[in-house]
């Protein structure tokens, strides 16, 4: 045999013999091990650890529901603090499809995509705000859900904003108390 058959043969060989990520020493629940001190396979869990498929009590303030019907209020105090969180959360995540002023009119529509639901409309309007919250959590037609990017009680800011847009656009003159609708008059 040639140095160069033999060589070739070396080579085969020692390329062919690897260890991959695949081949890792693995070990059974609760086996022992000598790797860590304790003789443990795994680590204990750390205390308040909270496991992923543990169930969660579902209430209303994080369904929109009580007993199979959507919450008819807002199961959270509207503050303006709460108003101020709900206009930025609004306009972040709602503005791009819905319009600054909820009216299906965002860049989404602009740009010749599906036009989102216009939230001036009367079906919105005339829905519990445990409806539109629990759209804005699961998603509903084309609209993805939020519930993994927003949280609980940002949605809850977000459903009160949506309220006072829809109370802004149908606002009249007869809406503002009489002592302040001198100032507005004035207004050119």
């Amino acid at each position: 045999m040639s140095k160069a058959a033999v060589l070739a043969i070396v080579c085969l060989v020692c390329c062919a013999c690897r260890r991959d990520m695949q081949d890792q020493p693995r070990y059974r629940p609760l086996a022992r091990s000598t790797f860590f001190l304790d003789g443990r396979s795994a680590r204990p869990i750390p205390a308040g650890a909270i496991a992923v498929d543990d169930p969660v009590q579902e209430t209303p303030e994080l369904t929109g529901l009580s007993g199979g019907e959507f919450l008819a209020t807002l199961p959270v105090p509207v503050t303006e603090a709460m108003m101020l969180r709900g206009r930025q959360r609004f306009d972040i995540f709602c503005a791009p499809c819905h319009g600054r002023l909820g009216d299906g009119q965002g860049m989404i529509a602009r740009r010749g995509f599906l036009a989102p639901m216009n939230l001036q409309s009367d079906r919105v309007r005339n829905a519990p705000p445990g409806y539109v919250f629990a759209v804005i959590t699961n998603g509903y037609g084309a609209m993805g859900k939020y519930s993994d990017q927003i949280e609980t009680a940002d949605r809850w800011a977000i459903v009160a904003y949506i309220r006072a847009l829809q109370l802004s656009q149908g606002a009249t003159l007869a809406d503002v108390p009489p002592e302040q609708r001198g100032a507005l008059e004035k207004t050119p």
